[in-house]
């Protein structure tokens, strides 16, 4: 006899989960800060190389896509800082209960926006 019902909850049933939503974003954004972290490093070697190297960077980093780049990036490594703070909370042993689980990943995102209003506000006062 053919079993017609699947195991595992199917797309058209499943419920959208914030652990679930966090868990893929976090590793969408780990991948996205890999890449990051290979274009500091190339641009601090346009730096060190000298002034026409870095002056054609600039221009990039200084127009509307670079800064909304530099917003972006800030954003992701927040995200991603705040959320593995929460995974190595969870290596511990604690926040496995359902609601504190959804408290804390609220708090993680709500966290990675007001981080990166706060970085804008100092990078834009400082430089």
């Amino acid at each position: 006899m053919e079993n017609n019902n699947p195991l595992s909850p199917h797309l058209q049933i499943y419920k959208w989960q914030i652990s679930s939503l966090l868990s893929i974003t976090h590793r969408i954004v780990g991948v996205v800060n890999f890449f990051a972290i290979i274009l500091i490093c190339l641009w601090i070697g346009f730096i060190i190389s000298g002034q026409s190297n870095y002056s054609n960077i600039s221009i990039i980093l200084n127009s509307s896509f670079g800064k909304f780049l530099a917003i972006s990036l800030c954003w992701t490594f927040s995200f991603h800082i705040l959320n593995e703070i929460r995974h190595l909370c969870w290596d511990a042993g604690y926040g496995y209960d359902l609601k504190i689980a959804k408290i804390t990943g609220v708090l993680a995102l709500i966290g990675s926006f007001i981080l990166t209003i706060l970085f804008y506000i100092l990078g834009r006062n400082f430089f």
